[in-house]
């Protein structure tokens, strides 16, 4: 195993553990090296939603991210040729835009009342702020102003008590994504 494929955190801050990246790394190699038409044994979404634990001397979370995001594009694009190769490029782009009218249809919805909201004694995410960045996702999808999936990747939010609902938001967040990397 190699020790230096990324750079380590800065001392004094912890980083992803580097035997978790190598292992994960060589799996997503042999996954994306496979034969056309073996089952998926990764995806993109699996990508996305993978954690490293993190420890001191481990690898800088920046770079490993920025490789996970790479990774997550290619595999995402990988995903569309071999759907478009199965169902059609009209059908494949027909359920893209329905997947991009169901987000459409909920970032545009009435401020404070986008998402579920948590009780008052939970917390959630802060509702100005989701609302806020929602309007940056109809811009994205009715005017066509820029906004990039990194962008989405990286949004954050505070949390505050009584906000929406965090594992709402993050999937639609994720929705997001795979409509964006399914048009580029």
């Amino acid at each position: 195993m190699s020790s230096n494929t990324f750079p380590k955190a800065r001392r004094g801050t912890k980083g992803y553990d580097p035997a978790q990246v190598e292992d994960f790394l060589d799996d997503a190699k042999r996954a994306y090296g496979a034969p056309a038409g073996t089952p998926a044994v990764l995806t993109a979404k699996q990508i996305r939603s993978t954690a490293f634990a993190l420890r001191p001397g481990g690898y800088s979370t920046e770079h490993v991210d920025a490789a996970l995001e790479r990774l997550e594009d290619a595999f995402a694009e990988r995903e569309r040729e071999q759907a478009v190769a199965v169902v059609g490029e009209n059908q494949w782009y027909g359920t893209v835009r329905g997947a991009a009218q169901e987000i459409l249809d909920r970032a545009a919805r009435a401020p404070r009342q986008k998402f579920k909201r948590v009780s008052g004694l939970t917390r959630g995410y802060h509702l100005g702020d989701v609302d806020d960045f929602c309007d940056r996702l109809v811009d994205y999808f009715q005017n066509g102003l820029p906004l990039g999936p990194d962008e989405v990747r990286r949004a954050t939010f505070r949390v505050v008590r009584g906000g929406y609902q965090e594992q709402q938001v993050d999937a639609v967040l994720d929705a997001v994504v795979e409509v964006m990397l399914a048009v580029r």
